[in-house]
């Protein structure tokens, strides 16, 4: 009976000590730690994360939230080493109210000859940077490290948005020991409170008092606690965000209710409709649509020469791309304003779009703004005026059709949107406020086509020529990711890649948007073709094919997203060489993905003394759900085992 009592009192002490994260004091036993117990791959790890929200009462201002950050990070390899620059973002507007960060503190731990030492975070590692006009960022950068070493570092983020709480984040790119998050509101805030992602903690509630000089009030508390949480990397292929996926909590306010000491009630954003009318009746979205006397006589004389509809949605459209350059900055709300962007000839997406959708209604056009969140936003998963943080230009047709135009990109064309802005839904918000849900993904699949011929010399040189198409959302990509770049660097990128020497490079319509991109190329390589004992081997694509299976995971919770629907179409024609006969072509394989979701085809025939394969891969939705995850990761081990498989010839 008496060891039982020693076992369950040390059982009882390791345990107070596993909970022991106070600020400061780091044991040797985390020090010590070679690799994450539940995860030995990961590259560091956070062994507690702490995050408090509580409000602070200003006389005169009112009140101001304070979030309360504290994090312990064990550092396992030099992978891990990022982890050691902590970036903190904060809006800070060239005019009005701002937040601030304050109260860092910080710490490297490390062992040295047995004992923990520390080293403090000197204020000259503290940098400030601006962003944009309306964000900065605190840049923290630890010092001393290494691998085994433990960071921790604590600050404040003081707000005097009292009606913004920042999402809760449960699930990062490294696994969490411990997390511990408490939201403090008072009672005079009502939020909503909203799970996102795919790793859930529960939350707790509860309550305490709070006190305004003689007036006492409640602060409704919420706790969230977590232990041995997984990581959610980003290194799988086709993910929009992998923020989109991670677990959370999203807080949006609903209401302000100071009915006992002002007497004021506000409601706020409990619709979709409330959202977008809230968004209308901005001075910065709503007012800049009724400006037109800036550009008044520039669209009379492109409405001299564009008579119909089409010309004058293609004329307005591209007009506003050479008149007004895009500045980088995402927005729904104008920056500088249509005047001044018009004027200036740069301005953000808000000055660029709304412009563009002024202009298409004074020429008489159904034209509305459409708001929408990027790709790397996020998704609008219930009413919230940070949901949205574009826009885009629609023109309605009787028919029931319609355009959506994107001016902020160069390269982008009629119901051809850049990739940033292919997320989900958008929401159309017509000129009495209304609005309603519009489809962004774009019926016309992304096109790559290629079409090669190659012959084989008697000494295995192969030479011969391959010419590639790229149409709709692919030759946007292709434009605006390789016309700035200069011809022979794109060669020699194009060489490194395919491992053959190029001897001849022509790209035809660089720039004339309404044609598909083509890139003829003239090339030679000695490594298509394997002699093996007389035998020829080859591989039917030659340097297309695909010989890794891109989906790892044995089950992914969120979906594959391609932004598009997509098609890639292979070509190949091999002269069979003088003295050689096929022995064996690979067999011919037809897969058809779930529910119509996709396809691939592939077949290698004989003709005289040629051999042609062709290849088509091709899905019909841009989002494939995580349900077909296993059938879309057996589907591409098909793909790669067939394009694996080779030619061979003989000798007569």
């Amino acid at each position: 009976m008496k060891k039982v009592t020693i076992v369950l009192l040390l059982l009882s002490q390791l345990s107070l000590f596993a909970q022991d994260y106070k600020f400061g004091k780091v044991s040797k036993e985390e020090l010590v730690e070679k690799f994450y117990p539940l995860d030995s791959t990961a590259d560091a790890a956070y062994l507690y994360k702490s995050r408090r929200t509580y409000y602070d009462y200003v006389q005169g201002d009112g009140f101001q939230s304070v979030t309360e950050i504290h994090e312990r990070i064990k550092i396992y390899t030099k992978e891990g080493f990022d982890l050691a620059t902590k970036s903190v973002a904060y809006y800070k507007p060239d005019y009005g109210k701002s937040q601030k960060v304050a109260s860092i503190k910080g710490y490297t731990y490390s062992l040295v000859k047995g004992k923990v030492v520390k080293e403090k975070l000197s204020k000259n590692s503290i940098f400030e940077e601006k962003k944009n006009r309306s964000y900065s960022i605190k840049k923290i950068t630890m010092p001393n490290i290494k691998i085994g070493a433990v960071l921790e570092i604590k600050y404040k983020l003081i707000s005097p948005y009292a009606n913004s709480i920042d999402d809760l984040e449960f699930q990062y790119g490294i696994p969490v020991k411990k997390l511990s998050c408490k939201i403090e509101i008072p009672e005079y805030f009502i939020f909503n409170k909203r799970s996102v992602g795919f790793y859930f903690v529960q939350m707790e509630k509860g309550s305490k008092s709070g006190a305004i000089g003689t007036l006492d009030f409640r602060i409704d508390v919420f706790s969230f606690n977590g232990n041995n949480i997984p990581a959610l990397k980003d290194n799988e292929p086709f993910i929009s965000s992998i923020y989109n996926y991670r677990g959370g909590m999203k807080f949006e306010l609903t209401q302000t209710n100071f009915v006992s000491i002002q007497g004021d009630l506000t409601n706020y954003s409990n619709t979709w409709e409330d959202v977008s009318k809230q968004i209308f009746k901005s001075s910065s979205f709503g007012t800049e649509l009724n400006k037109s006397s800036y550009y008044k006589h520039d669209l009379e004389k492109i409405l001299e020469t564009s008579k119909t509809i089409s010309e004058k949605i293609t004329a307005i459209f591209q007009f506003v791309k050479k008149q007004v350059k895009w500045n980088g900055v995402n927005g729904k709300y104008t920056d500088n304003g249509v005047k001044k962007a018009y004027k200036e000839r740069v301005g953000n997406v808000a000055d660029i779009n709304l412009m563009l959708t002024a202009m298409l209604r004074s020429s008489g056009l159904d034209a509305n703004p459409v708001l929408l969140s990027t790709r790397t936003n996020g998704f609008p998963l219930f009413p919230t005026l940070e949901g949205f943080n574009y826009v885009i230009a629609m023109v309605e047709f009787e028919d029931g059709t319609f355009v959506l135009l994107d001016a902020s990109e160069e390269f982008s064309m009629p119901n051809i949107l850049p990739t940033r802005a292919l997320n989900g839904n958008g929401r159309k918000v017509t000129k009495e406020g209304k609005s309603s849900w519009v489809k962004l993904t774009s019926t016309k699949h992304a096109l790559e086509e290629n079409n090669i011929m190659i012959k084989i010399s008697d000494d295995m040189m192969v030479e011969g020529f391959v010419r590639t198409k790229f149409d709709h959302l692919n030759a946007l990509n292709y434009r605006k990711n390789n016309n700035h770049i200069k011809e022979e660097n794109l060669i020699t990128k194009l060489e490194e890649k395919n491992n053959f020497e190029i001897e001849n490079y022509k790209i035809s319509h660089k720039k004339s948007l309404e044609k598909q991109v083509i890139r003829t190329v003239k090339f030679s390589s000695e490594n298509l073709v394997e002699d093996i004992n007389g035998k020829l081997y080859i591989e039917p694509l030659l340097f297309l094919s695909e010989h890794k299976n891109p989906f790892k995971l044995e089950d992914r919770k969120f979906p594959v997203d391609f932004a598009t629907p997509w098609k890639e179409s292979n070509t190949v024609s091999i002269q069979i060489p003088e003295g050689y006969k096929v022995e064996k072509l690979p067999e011919p394989l037809a897969i058809g993905f779930p529910d119509s979701l996709g396809v691939f085809k592939f077949q290698v025939s004989h003709q005289g003394n040629k051999i042609r394969t062709l290849s088509i891969l091709q899905f019909n939705n841009a989002i494939i759900a995580p349900q077909y995850y296993a059938a879309l990761k057996d589907f591409y081990s098909q793909l790669v085992e067939k394009q694996s498989e080779k030619i061979v010839l003989v000798k007569i």
